[in-house]
């Protein structure tokens, strides 16, 4: 069983990590930053539709405060979806902040609601963590998803990816007569892949959601991670499969039954494959967001020197034992699990 640290180490964004930040347009001046928000004068529990507790809290401040947070909160919103327009944003206001009372990061929630037909967004408003913003960029990189987020100071903005938390998923429908559990057993595998190639670790099924696609048939799923902070940060190689933890055993069980183990080995060599041409695609900009990462601290010389000697063995590749940051593990991961791959493209 897979055991996380309990409370990981917030990192600072470097030098040299700010500036890739700048050069791919990813910093920009803020006018709301974290510790605007944490003045807040009153709070209450925020419940779910079916009258769960949530664990976050739904946060109040004075009039004043409120409405200069309201003006800021929609303009970072106009950032993050328009680049700073603002001219079709007249009719979004903030009706929402919630604030999140567990985990690592204390994050804030706010809800953008569009005044003319009530539909919602949202977005985050998080402490910028150097873990976490290598974990969003290698996202971005080499995964199929895109993802929106902005740093200015030590406030990190992310937005919302939607999708059906995987521990609500698995309890609520993973048994619909319409659910496809063969293609949910194939994408947990490519997932499952995806983690391990970029060193993405803790994916518990609340770390991550489902994003269900009706096809003109079928369903198609895909996983989705929504937490980035254990980039590359733990000591254990089975804290970045998430096959391992416990969580996932129902879909793991379903992996076991449904996927014959060539089939399996199928599904990961596609995977791979596709990491494989989208790094070609960005090779420039992973070159330039590995660098700093070789050169940064995200994890203690304790967790480096245990995933360096766990990774060697799993690859039979002594290389693993020369390196001295979590970047230089990350960079030797990808380059040793997609030689393997290029040799088959």
């Amino acid at each position: 069983m897979n055991t996380i640290s309990k409370k990981k180490q917030f990192y600072p964004i470097s030098e040299c990590l700010r500036a890739y930040l700048r050069d791919y347009d990813r910093e920009t001046k803020l006018p709301v930053l974290y510790e605007d928000l944490v003045h807040y004068t009153d709070a209450f529990p925020y419940y779910d539709k079916k009258g769960q507790d949530t664990l976050w809290e739904t946060v109040m401040f004075d009039q004043q405060a409120q409405a200069e947070l309201n003006k800021g909160l929609t303009q970072i919103y106009a950032l993050l979806k328009t680049d700073g327009d603002m001219s079709v944003m007249e009719h979004l206001y903030v009706s929402r902040i919630d604030y999140c009372t567990f985990g690592n990061s204390n994050p804030f929630r706010v809800q953008i609601m569009n005044q003319l037909n009530d539909n919602y967004d949202y977005f985050y408003v998080k402490r910028a963590d150097a873990s976490r913003i290598y974990g969003l960029e290698l996202e971005y990189i080499l995964s199929p998803n895109r993802i929106n987020y902005l740093a200015h100071g030590n406030t990190l903005i992310e937005e919302h990816i939607a999708g059906i938390p995987g521990d609500i998923f698995i309890k609520d429908f993973l048994n619909r007569p319409s659910t496809n559990k063969v293609r949910i057993a194939k994408e947990f595998v490519k997932f499952n892949e995806r983690c391990f190639v970029r060193l993405l670790g803790d994916m518990r099924s609340y770390n991550y959601v489902i994003d269900i696609t009706p096809d003109f048939e079928d369903e198609q799923y895909r996983v989705r991670p929504i937490d980035f902070d254990q980039q590359s940060y733990e000591g254990r190689k089975s804290m970045y499969l998430p096959q391992f933890f416990k969580d996932n055993n129902v879909i793991v069980e379903l992996v076991l039954k449904l996927l014959k183990p060539e089939t399996v080995k199928q599904y990961q060599n596609e995977e791979r494959t596709l990491i494989f041409r989208r790094l070609r695609t960005a090779r420039y900009r992973l070159k330039d967001l590995v660098d700093c990462m070789r050169h940064d601290t995200i994890s203690t010389p304790e967790k480096i020197e245990r995933l360096k000697q766990e990774l060697a063995r799993h690859h039979q590749c002594d290389d693993f034992l020369k390196c001295t940051h979590m970047g230089d593990l990350v960079r030797l991961n990808l380059k040793t699990i997609l030689r393997k791959t290029k040799l088959q493209v």
